[in-house]
């Protein structure tokens, strides 16, 4: 089984979620794309897909299956991995974004994880506050739909293409 970069979106609005999906159909990349509409949500299907993912890891290189290959490479070629990137809306309706970019960053499972700041703010105080809180970008959302392809193909070909993080190391995300 082969698996393909993910990346979870984290938006309110479903407009704006089919919006990205749609965009990101166009840039013709091979990319799985999750959605959720608020932070609480994405934190309990991240934490899920950590918990799916570690048993299945243990599973397989438990001692029932001895001497199974064990490189990351190998495990996520069968187990789908974590999200590459998560794309967050700084203003969600029931959070602010940086209060969940804090906590995700609190959390050992996923602090590796880019995130993207994708919003419509071009404020220089939201901008400081999402970079100290540990965002690994901040992306102002563009005016049309051309525009919003060419920057979704931007963004996945830096993010999930080029740039590499710990947990990534010796494989292709």
């Amino acid at each position: 089984m082969v698996t393909h970069p993910s990346i979870l979106l984290i938006e309110d609005s479903p407009g704006e979620r089919e919006l990205f999906r749609l965009a990101l159909v166009q840039t013709g990349l091979n990319v799985t794309l999750c959605a959720e509409q608020d932070a609480e949500t994405a934190f309990r299907f991240l934490k899920e897909q950590a918990k799916v993912q570690a048993e299945a890891e243990w599973r397989y290189t438990g001692s029932t299956n001895p001497g199974a290959p064990t490189s990351p490479s190998t495990l996520t070629s069968i187990f789908p991995p974590l999200p590459c990137l998560i794309l967050l809306d700084l203003h969600l309706r029931n959070q602010n974004g940086c209060d969940f970019l804090k906590r995700l960053r609190t959390d050992a499972r996923f602090a590796t994880i880019p995130v993207i700041i994708f919003t419509t703010s071009d404020d220089q105080t939201d901008l400081a506050h999402c970079y100290a809180n540990g965002a690994n970008g901040y992306v102002v959302k563009p005016g049309t739909f051309a525009e919003l392809i060419q920057c979704t193909t931007d963004i996945c070909r830096y993010w999930l293409e080029r740039n590499r993080v710990p947990h990534m190391v010796e494989t292709s995300c």
